[in-house]
């Protein structure tokens, strides 16, 4: 039996994430073989949870070394993360890229309102220097849903980005600059604008080209490059189909059908009150077709009101991935 697509985008209280989180799992114990064995090790008794806060999730790193789908399923798009050199890579085979599309379509929507009304600049130019990038697929289909005319990627021309902000600027377009923190940076050190009403929103990372900088130096940066309030972020990653947004001081809000919670880095299977320092784990429910409940290697806190914040990665971690920044 499947999961029903359509009631993991409605879900709105915590009984339907519960309920919805114990159907994927059930579903995944079924057909992912690989977290199949894991959870068995762990929990031979697993079929009698009944509560997602103690769904044992599956260390990132498996991404790495095992094909997450079903038995003679084949994937219909495989996501690879960047790596740097001499590291292995994740690769995320997805059976069903619908999930994806639906998620990142809905969940854009709920912190953004519609895409339509925007123009989309993406200044990532190590994506578009190689295959496999999730974060390329989501930014191109928001480009084609746009369909504005001065919607487009970016690669070093740095003139040509100035142009296109000033005359959005001008024309007081709702706009979208997303890019990987050293380019923003290379950018600005260029160029100066004032346009307050950019959403600028950074991908985290400086992949080895510059100093790795706090957060707080880094938004205080780009807002006088910008001339603008705060910097948005994204928390996202190859192994997940879902994102987290931060409109301001790097505090992230999930969509309802994705969950953080933050595990203890000497128990990892004890988790912290709010406030408390510890490992992120997340619960992607669009992840039906591979894992939905991750072990990550970034730390960081969550707070009463759902939100989250990323402190930075495990030391013994690959440099990767999406907001890696160490505040």
């Amino acid at each position: 039996m499947n999961v029903d697509r359509e009631h993991i985008f409605k879900i709105k209280t915590e009984a339907q994430f519960n309920k919805l989180a114990l159907e994927v799992f059930n579903f995944q114990m079924r057909n992912i073989p690989v977290y199949q064995e894991f959870v068995q090790h762990l929990n031979p008794n697993w079929s009698s949870i009944k509560t997602y806060k103690v769904i044992p999730f599956l260390p990132i790193e498996f991404f790495k070394t095992h094909e997450l789908i079903a038995p003679n399923k084949t994937a219909e798009i495989i996501f690879s993360s960047s790596g740097t050199t001499g590291t292995s890579t994740s690769k995320h085979f997805v059976q069903d890229v619908s999930y994806y599309e639906n998620s990142y379509q809905q969940s854009f929507e709920l912190f953004y309102g519609s895409a339509s009304e925007y123009c989309f600049l993406a200044l990532l130019p190590n994506y578009l220097e190689r295959e496999g990038s999730s974060l390329i697929y989501m930014i191109d289909d928001l480009i084609k849903t746009s369909q504005h005319p001065e919607s487009a990627f970016l690669l070093y021309d740095h003139e040509l980005l100035f142009n296109k902000l000033e005359k959005l600027r001008k024309q007081n377009q709702k706009t979208v600059l997303i890019g990987v923190t050293y380019a923003l940076l290379d950018f600005i050190e260029a160029y100066q604008i004032h346009f307050p009403e950019l959403i600028i929103m950074e991908t985290g990372g400086m992949k080895g080209r510059r100093k790795e900088m706090i957060r707080e130096e880094l938004h205080q940066t780009l807002c006088k490059g910008f001339g603008v309030k705060h910097i948005h972020s994204e928390y996202g990653m190859t192994e997940l189909l879902s994102q987290a947004y931060s409109k301001r001081d790097g505090i992230f809000e999930c969509p309802p059908w994705m969950k953080v919670m933050i595990r203890d880095v000497n128990d990892p299977l004890t988790y912290l009150e709010q406030n408390k320092t510890g490992g992120i784990n997340v619960i992607d429910l669009t992840n039906i077709n591979s894992c939905s409940f991750i072990a990550t290697q970034d730390l960081g806190k969550c707070y009463n009101d759902n939100t989250f914040e990323v402190l930075g990665r495990f030391d013994n971690s690959d440099i990767r991935g999406c907001n890696l920044l160490i505040s």
